[in-house]
């Protein structure tokens, strides 16, 4: 028997960081983004060999351990530890499991689109499948929650294990105590048919890790630093205005968001944008792009801009022009959420 799973990965349209503690905690968070078709893979085969056995197909990595009740961390596949674990502890009465779990993720490690956590989802979920665990949508994206920011220590938000589970465009909502609630939206075909039309990603060839961006905006909320907090309380409320330029079609409002979005983005935190991306962003926008913005933290990983269907290939043009090292990226949204099968 082989179980397999994927998750779709994300594309942050607006309010993105104000999911990230503790300003969501103090402040309530408000975030908008839409799933698209790139997956995050992850396939469970039970063995009995008392063995454990993980393999990250895409990062070309693998390893072995002895079946236990604790998978000790030694900077090698963490994270399918931490999911392997926390199974145990809590699911299977801390007795080992004998398995072979393998993933594939369909972007770079570093994106910006929620990879690693998209991830967590997706291995959580074939876990449940095999298990016949009751993992609702909220249960499953907030125990991926744990896992990752809690247990394994991993900086970031919440919003993008939500996103994983549910799928689609969705308006979220974060409060104090960990509250969440996912609001889907119900978008008129021809708005979305447009925004795929439009939508143009490049990924920059360079990956980034997140934490220390997201380090120095935590960091900028406690030490109540004015200039990027009202840049954070100005992203939250284009969460909102993004929600009602989507519901009633008002795409040239959608466009001013975005870029006041990017605008306001920048002074969250330093290391958001560096010489590289404003000058791609620069580019674009002389070649035709209506507005653009950097996908997840930033620093790096991919770009998202809206464009005139016509023009994207002039745009694309002109953006490998000014960076050769960068790749352009087709997309389409999906309506659904994990999935989970079995293979006889």
């Amino acid at each position: 028997m082989l179980i397999r799973s994927r998750a779709p990965l994300r594309l942050g349209l607006a309010g993105g960081g104000t999911d990230v503690s503790p300003y969501c905690d103090e402040f309530g968070g408000a975030i908008l983004n839409a799933t698209i078709d790139y997956y995050a893979y992850a396939a469970l085969e039970p063995l009995s060999n008392g063995t454990v056995e993980f393999v990250s197909a895409d990062l070309g990595q693998s390893a072995s351990y002895v079946a236990a009740p604790v998978l000790a961390n030694d900077g090698h596949l963490d994270l399918f530890k931490a999911v392997y674990n926390h199974v145990v502890r809590e699911y299977h009465e801390g007795k080992p499991l004998s398995l072979r779990m393998s993933t594939r993720v369909d972007v770079p490690a570093g994106s910006g689109l929620g990879s690693s956590s998209t991830l967590t989802v997706a291995m959580l979920a074939a876990y449940a499948e095999w298990l016949n665990l009751p993992l609702g949508e909220y249960e499953l994206a907030h125990t991926a929650y744990v896992i990752e920011r809690v247990e394994a220590g991993l900086e970031g938000g919440k919003q993008d294990q939500y996103a994983a589970a549910f799928g689609g465009f969705n308006f979220m909502e974060f409060g104090r105590n960990g509250h969440v609630l996912v609001n889907p939206l119900r978008i008129k075909g021809w708005v979305v048919s447009e925004l795929e039309a439009s939508l143009l990603l490049y990924f920059t060839g360079k990956s980034r890790a997140s934490a220390n961006i997201i380090q120095e905006q935590s960091r900028n909320v406690r030490d109540r630093n004015a200039p990027a907090l009202d840049a954070m309380h100005a992203i939250k409320e284009e969460a909102f205005r993004m929600k009602e330029c989507l519901l009633r079609g008002d795409l040239q409002n959608l466009r001013q968001v975005l870029r006041a979005s990017w605008e306001s983005k920048k002074r969250m935190a330093r290391q958001i944008v560096n010489e590289q991306i404003e000058a791609l962003y620069a580019h674009a926008l002389e070649a035709g792009a209506y507005c653009a913005k950097i996908s997840g933290a930033g620093g790096g990983g991919f770009m998202m801009f809206l464009v005139d269907p016509i023009h994207k290939d002039k745009v694309t043009a002109a953006l490998r022009e000014k960076h050769a090292g960068g790749t352009a990226y087709a997309c389409h949204f999906t309506p659904g959420g994990v999935q989970v099968w079995r293979v006889p």
